[in-house]
């Protein structure tokens, strides 16, 4: 049958070694020096080994106490870090946040660095998908909170504020300037149908260049001037910039973000990401 290391008298073990003596270890342990002896020499016991060569005026590792010491400090470490782990402060609990792919950036990974700091013992899961998809999860009761991009959020929704929908391509791009005009969207894009209602409207053609899944696809296909897509203000993908100019493309007239919240959530921290999620937002 295993046989199993008491931790206890490890620690004891370990901290006489550390100190160099019993004195200073009955201290620091907050035990009386013969409780720490027995300690020592109920381990001796139970490994079969002397562990320290008692001589002079000063305790010495034997070749087996000093092979036990790095093994006693790693157990005593993951012992440790496990009750930290585990204890009841250690974590305080999760707030699950969906975001559409296409506000994360910029704002949502310094809100998420700062609670972080400020709420160590404090977990907030992120998720990205599609408004669309984002919100059937929310009803689902799969998310605490999740921002949408949408032009009427739903009654109980919080707008935050409507931000201006620009065309983008890549900088000093021309593929805006092709006809058919190539475009880049997610199949689920909320703004997708938007945009090819407002060149049906102004009369210019267009083709889908880019149709998939990726948003890291749609943005190197508009970066690469092959395409262009529609994004909020403020929120443009790397090597990108507004379509401007005289002969630019239909105006596309703004979006909301909308913030929802579940009916349970309360407690400082979730107060916290509202506070920050609405200075980030409000426009």
């Amino acid at each position: 049958m295993p046989r199993n290391i008491d931790l206890t008298a490890l620690r004891a073990f370990v901290t006489v070694a550390d100190v160099g003596g019993v004195t200073r270890a009955a201290g620091l342990l907050n035990l009386t020096q013969s409780a720490v002896s027995m300690q020592i020499k109920r381990l001796e016991e139970a490994l079969g080994q002397r562990l320290f060569l008692r001589a002079a005026r000063r305790l010495a590792l034997s070749a087996e106490g000093e092979l036990l010491l790095s093994y006693g400090r790693r157990m005593l470490a993951l012992n440790d870090e496990a009750l930290t782990r585990l204890g009841e402060d250690a974590f305080e609990g999760e707030i699950r946040l969906g975001v559409p792919c296409d506000v994360v950036y910029p704002a949502i990974p310094p809100i998420l660095k700062r609670l972080a700091q400020n709420y160590p013992r404090m977990r907030i899961n992120l998720d990205s998908s599609f408004t669309l998809l984002l919100k059937q999860e929310f009803a689902r009761g799969r998310f605490d909170v999740i921002l949408t991009t949408e032009e009427r959020p739903d009654p109980g929704a919080e707008v935050l504020g409507a931000w201006p929908l620009h065309w983008v391509g890549a900088v000093d791009g021309s593929a805006w300037q092709r006809r058919p005009l190539r475009l880049g969207f997610r199949q689920n894009c909320i703004f997708r149908p938007l945009a090819q209602s407002a060149l049906d409207a102004a009369g210019i053609p267009w083709e889908m260049a880019v149709d998939g899944e990726s948003e890291q696809v749609i943005d190197a296909s508009v970066a690469a001037d092959l395409a262009v897509t529609v994004r909020i203000a403020g929120a443009l993908p790397e090597g990108t910039q507004p379509v401007t100019g005289d002969n630019a493309l239909p105006a596309l007239g703004v979006t909301r973000i909308g913030l929802y919240t579940a009916d349970t959530l309360g407690g400082e921290v979730a107060a916290a990401l509202v506070s920050e999620l609405r200075c980030a937002w409000s426009a």
